[in-house]
């Protein structure tokens, strides 16, 4: 079923990456980097009214598109990619949080983000236009039971560490290999049957006043440090 993304950067992205066909995209600000990304999908100039219609309240910058349902991948294929390096959502039920940690995924190159069908946020309009439009160039394997695909995981030889207060420090750890990090809503963390199944746990040391990161922000730092040492 056709859905709507909104915002020049989400826009711009998905006309690049072609993972998903872009049926229209229509535009009331004259963008010439939208323009210049179309590649013969139809623009359509429109008043600004329309576009506010079909985001519906969403920060658009005047341009939306229609596009087909969201291509989730399969965890077969993220495992499939040598050396992979995973992020795993346990919760997350914000789109602005999936979103900024798909934007993290991109940047460090991650393999591909496991989120959970149930009790958790999919890949909605929010969570691509809180990604920058990365949502179009990482993939993402929806899954219905977590645990399970962290024993595929293990099984195809990658080390997984569920992030919690009190885990080993995460510049302590060997993380030169295929490796997996499992982050928890900042509510609940990481459910217990879930960080059972996984290798061992990791921290990010707090020196301020307060006791954890925005899942996010220990997304990114432990995906960057990952990358780090893989040099």
């Amino acid at each position: 079923m056709p859905e709507t993304i909104y915002g020049i950067r989400p826009v711009v992205e998905a006309l690049k990456s072609r993972r998903r066909k872009v049926l229209e995209v229509l535009d009331s600000s004259g963008n010439g980097e939208v323009r210049a990304a179309a590649g013969g999908v139809p623009v359509k100039k429109v008043l600004r009214d329309r576009v506010e219609d079909l985001a519906r309240g969403g920060v658009h910058q005047g341009v939306v598109a229609r596009v087909e349902s969201y291509p989730y991948s399969g965890l077969e294929e993220i495992l499939a990619i040598p050396e992979p390096l995973i992020l795993v959502l346990d919760g997350v039920t914000d789109p602005r949080n999936l979103g900024a940690v798909l934007r993290a995924a991109d940047g460090a190159g991650a393999s591909g983000v496991v989120i959970p069908k149930d009790k958790a946020v999919g890949v909605t309009a929010a969570a691509v236009k809180a990604s920058a439009g990365a949502s179009e160039h990482v993939r993402v394997a929806r899954v219905t039971n977590l645990k399970r695909a962290v024993d595929e995981m293990k099984a195809a030889n990658v080390w997984v560490y569920a992030a919690e207060a009190g885990g080993t420090d995460y510049a302590k750890l060997d993380l030169d290999g295929p490796v997996a990090f499992v982050l928890g809503s900042e509510g609940k963390g990481v459910r217990r049957l879930v960080r059972e199944a996984c290798d061992g746990t990791v921290s990010v040391p707090m020196l301020g006043a307060v006791s954890s990161l925005n899942v996010s922000v220990a997304a990114a730092v432990l995906a960057y440090e990952a990358r780090r040492q893989r040099g």
